[in-house]
Formats: C-alpha cells, structure tokens, sequence
C-alpha cells in the first residue's frame, strides 16, 4: 500500500512546517523498511534525519526483542519476586520461563517505549508506522493486554495480605510501587491512542478497499476513530495506455466510494509516478505533493535502463508436501498465490485441497467470491475445494474455557472429608489464564491446520505478512521450551490436582508443537513458498525474509514474484516503461542474489484475479526467471 512512504511523507511534512517542533517517526512493524525509504541504516535509538538546513525529524525502528531484554533486565527482580509470592514456581524457574521470550511481550516493551517517546516531552509529534492491518488490530488491543499482566502480578504480590485476611492479622503489601507506576503508564497510552490522529492508507484496488472496510469496522468497535485517508498509487493523467486507462478509472470510483462512505473525513491523493519514493529529496517532493497540494513534476523521459533479464514458460509447481505455506509482505499478493496453488493442485492432480488463511486480516473471500468462515466450506462449486479464514481468538478462548474449567474443579471442593477453600489460587490461576500473551491464538489455528493436514487433503496456508508470519515460524520451537520448563516446575507438585490437570493441558501444547516444528523442517511434509513484487522494498524485505528463513533453519522451495509488467506492454507508456524498467532491475538483481531457489513471474493481468474465471486465467501462465 505505501504505509512506510506515507508514513515518512507525513513526518517529513510535519517537520517542514513546524522546523522548531521535534518530530519522531516510529516503526513498530516486525519487518522494518524505514531505512530502505530513507536511503540509510538506522540504529536502536532515533536517528536525525536532516531535510533542510532548517527542517529535520528523528527516524527510528524499534527493535521490539531488544527492548524485551532491557525491560526484563530492568524490572527482573520485581518480576521474579511478585510472580514468586503468589504461585507454585521457584524465582530461577520464573526467570526461565521469562527469558523465553513468548510472543507478545516484545511488542508490549515496544508500547511503554512508546509511552516513554511521549511522557519525555521531546517531540511536539509522534507518526507511528504500524505492522499490517491485522496486528496492528492486535497494537490497539495490547494495552488491555498489559493491564491483564499488572492484575496478575498485583494478585501474586498481595498473597500474604490475603492471607492474613483470611487467617488475622494484618500484613502490608509488598512489590506494589512499580506495578502502579506500570499501570498508570498502560493509562497514559491507553488515553493516547483514544486520542490519536489515525491514517488509513490504501490504493484503488478493490481489494485493498474491502481489507481497509474491514480493518475500520474493527477500529470503531475498539472506540478508535478515523481522522484522514491517503488514497495512494494513484494515475489521474492515463494518456493513451490501456494500463494507466484502468488504473485511472478503478481511482475515479475509490475516491467517490470513499468520499461517500467518509464524508467528515480529509481525503489526500498521491500519485503514482511509477517508481517508488527513496531518499530525502524525494520524499520531501512526495510530502509536498501529498501533505501541501503540489503537483508533482511531469515525468522528465525515462532514462536507459541496462538491467535485462531472461524468461521461459513453466508450469505451477508439482507440490509434494501435505502442507504449503505462503509467505510475503502485506499487499505483494500472498492470498492471490495460495490460491492458485490450491487451484492449480486441484485441476491437475484432482485431489481434494483445503485453502486456510491464519492472517488476522484475511482476505479469501475477495479471492473466491463468496463467504469464507471459521470451519472449511466448499467454495468455487467444488465440493473438494474448501477455504476457510480460521477465527483464532474464538479458538483460543474456548481452550482458555476448558483449561479454566478445569482449575475450577481443582481448587473447590473436599479432600479425605475435609473442605479445602483454594480461592486464592483459584483467583491467581484465574488471573494468569488471561495473560497468555497474543500469538498463541495463532498457533492454536496453526496446530489445527496441521490436524486437518493428517488426513488425505493437501493443505494450503495462507499466513500473516513477513514480520509476523516469521514470528509464529519460530514460535513452536518456543513454545517447546516454555512446555518444558513448566512441566519440569509442575512436576515439583505433581501431589496437587491443580498442578496435575494444568501439565496434562501443557503436555499436549508440547505434543503439537514439536509435531509442527518438525513438520516445518521435513522437505516431505512442508513447503514454503515466498511471494513479492519487483519493486525496491519487497525486493529487500524478502531477502531478510529468506536470511531468517535460513536461520530458523527453514527454506523456500520457490518465490513468487507477482504484478510483472511486461516490456512489450509499457513500450507505449513513460510511467509503465518506468515501472518495467525499475522492475528489470529488480529482477536482474535477484538472478545474482538468490542462487539455489526457483524463481517464477506472473504478470500483471490488468485487474485483479478472482473467482473461478480469474484463477484458470491465473494458472494457465507462468514463467520463469533464467
């Protein structure tokens, strides 16, 4: 969509307008493409970024994991000894399962450094680059999230004054102070985010506008509110080509669906001058444009390009593995893919295809043209082709309701004739149950997924964009030390019905787990496959995406890259010949760049694939890069 170029944009225009008044811009995405917009490497702390002589903002992309390990090397002791007061676990134990780093607690450490951005006073305005739609869903939600932790916490360190309530006597308690000051910093950000200047940016793309309708309709329920929309890629002056004649139509129609559906709300329209925004001056010139009204420069001719690249006619890949995932920034068209890999299986090998989506944002309703829900249902007319969007949370909470029901059964009740009143812990095991940190909800949908794998259908995964799907990748292996060490510390009161019901609950987490991590590494059971588009960010992204792929130790079978213009379709039109000559370069780099990993192109079809029709259409062409 252009969110970390327009989100630079505004903080350039900002900082231009008001040169005495500090700017910070923020990334708070998992995979950070700030410094690609800004042509420079940037460091833990913000960095200056200077426009003028008079103008400058402070750029800076968090990195969440590491402000984790600050604030836990911060606060440890505090930690340890409320969560120690109150439950089964010893304070080495408790340090264990903490330096595990769960999903979610990173992002949490990167809203109080948020929060510590504004109590400073520094900056007169912030701009936050958030993640994809979906978990930035999940951003807003967290500060609810962390008061659920202080709840649990404050609980655990008010053991001894419960007790002496209940026994007589009177105990004050203690490790309370920095839990205040917590809480009243998850106020602060909490009425910060009410307060917000919240930008939607999207493009014309039918697609794009249903996604952003769905993402709104979640904000307002969360009593978040829109402020502007930056409607953005967009071609006013189509010439004569046929492509730009589309494009200019399909913004035509967004921008009077938006201005009717927003009629309060500030519209800003940039164009697309067919190559991406880097640099200092070149974002100044698209702040200007976008922020200030002015008109960008006329395309100057296109200069010679000498990249070149090779093609050849090739097939969709012969699949096979049970399990494919698809991987990709948001937007380069990882929902287009998995489909028609689901498609392509089905009409080649007839066998029955089931198509999930785990992304929290889904979209494979746009794709298929029909309703797509919780549990697997026929789509396209094809009684053996089934998608569906997995409703994660709804998943989560019901194993949170059968694990609750079962600490309720072991903390009430008579033991040898005697009543035992086990409501504090009741209270405490009640308290911990709501902050299992988000992303388990994921990996619940994930471990279905690989259920639904066991039987005779090929599966394929639609995942969340790269920083996050690279997050849930590595999660079974976390969640495999997590497991371990709460057993290992359960099994200390293995005499307790509590401890014994929550290890059997644990132990079957663990079972999936390491069924799922040994899934991802077997080349016979699992493939994955990587989507982008030419185009300088997603080029650079999915080069990190691969790294970290071989890290984990993971790798794609093949990459994807979508929305090719083909050089015989831009030799009529500059912006197009810009476009597929920046593509070609792009596509010349990743020939000298990614070495042992197949490499296929779909063109650009013009409009937007879905429907039975569009994804024959889809499947029927594919090319590969020699």
């Amino acid at each position: 969509m252009g969110k970390t170029t327009v989100s630079a944009a505004f903080a350039a225009h900002s900082a231009l307008q008001s040169p005495r008044g500090r700017v910070l811009l923020i990334s708070t995405d998992p995979a950070h493409s700030l410094g690609d917009v800004l042509q420079r490497k940037l460091g833990a702390r913000p960095d200056k970024i200077r426009l003028t002589h008079t103008g400058s903002f402070a750029a800076w992309e968090m990195d969440a994991a590491k402000l984790f390990r600050g604030f836990l090397d911060e606060h440890r002791q505090e930690l340890v000894e409320a969560i120690e007061r109150g439950s089964l676990f010893t304070a080495g134990e408790i340090s264990e399962l903490l330096d595990t780093a769960l999903p979610g607690m990173s992002e949490m450490a990167a809203l109080l450094a948020l929060q510590d951005a504004m109590a400073s006073r520094r900056y007169a305005r912030i701009v936050v680059d958030t993640a994809p739609f979906g978990h930035t869903l999940r951003l807003f939600g967290l500060p609810d999230q962390f008061l659920r932790l202080l709840n649990f916490l404050e609980l655990s360190a008010e053991r001894d004054r419960v007790l002496a309530q209940h026994f007589g006597g009177s105990i004050a308690a203690a490790g309370t102070t920095f839990i205040n000051e917590w809480r009243e910093k998850v106020d602060q950000l909490r009425k910060a985010f009410t307060e917000a200047s919240l930008f939607l940016v999207t493009t014309a793309e039918k697609f794009a506008l249903n996604e952003s309708f769905r993402c709104l309709e979640e904000l307002e329920r969360s009593g978040l509110k829109l402020r502007s929309i930056v409607l953005n890629r967009v071609v006013s002056l189509p010439g004569r080509c046929g492509i730009c004649r589309g494009n200019a139509q399909s913004a035509r129609a967004a921008r009077k669906l938006l201005g009717a559906k927003f009629k309060n709300t500030a519209i800003y329209l940039a164009e697309d001058m067919g190559n991406p925004v880097l640099g200092v001056e070149g974002l100044r010139e698209f702040a200007a444009h976008v922020f200030g009204g002015r008109r960008l420069k006329k395309f100057a001719g296109v200069p010679p390009s000498k990249a070149s690249f090779a093609l050849e006619p090739a097939r969709w890949p012969r699949l096979g593995a049970p399990l494919t995932f698809v991987l990709g920034k948001g937007g380069v068209g990882k929902t287009t893919v998995s489909a028609g890999l689901a498609f392509s299986w089905r009409e080649r090998r007839g066998g029955p295809v089931d198509i999930c989506s785990v992304d929290p944002a889904p979209s494979l309703d746009d794709i298929f043209q029909a309703p797509v829900a919780d549990r697997p249902q026929p789509v396209l007319g094809d009684q053996d082709l089934r998608a569906s969007e997995f409703d994660s949370v709804a998943m989560f909470r019901r194993w949170m309701s059968e694990l609750r029901a079962e600490v309720e059964a072991s903390t009430s009740g008579e033991y040898s004739g005697i009543h035992v009143d086990l409501s504090y812990e009741r209270r405490l095991f009640s308290e911990l149950l709501e902050v299992v940190p988000p992303g388990l909800d994921e990996v619940l949908a994930i471990f279905r997924i690989v259920e639904l794998a066991g039987g005779s259908r090929r599966v394929f995964i639609d995942m969340a964009p790269t920083g996050h799907a690279l997050e849930l990748l590595r999660m079974p292996e976390r969640i495999l030390v997590w497991t371990r060490l709460l057993l290992k510390s359960l099994a200390a009161h293995r005499k307790l019905a509590l401890a014994r019901e929550a290890a059997v609950k644990i132990a079957e987490l663990e079972v999936q787990a390491r069924e799922l991590a040994q899934a991802l590494k077997n080349s016979r059971k699992a493939a994955l496959f990587a989507v982008m588009l030419a185009e300088p960010l997603p080029d650079r992204e999915t080069e990190d995406l691969l790294r970290e792929l071989k890290r984990i130790g993971l790798f794609a079978n093949a990459l994807f890259v979508n929305r090719v213009l083909m050089p015989e379709e831009a030799a009529n039109c500059r912006r197009c010949m810009r476009t597929a000559q920046g593509q070609a370069r792009v596509l010349a780099g990743l020939k000298k760049s990614i070495r042992g990993t197949e490499i296929y192109l779909i063109r650009n079809f013009g409009h937007e694939v879905a429907g039975k029709d569009g994804l024959r259409e889809l499947t029927q062409e594919l090319w590969r890069l020699q």
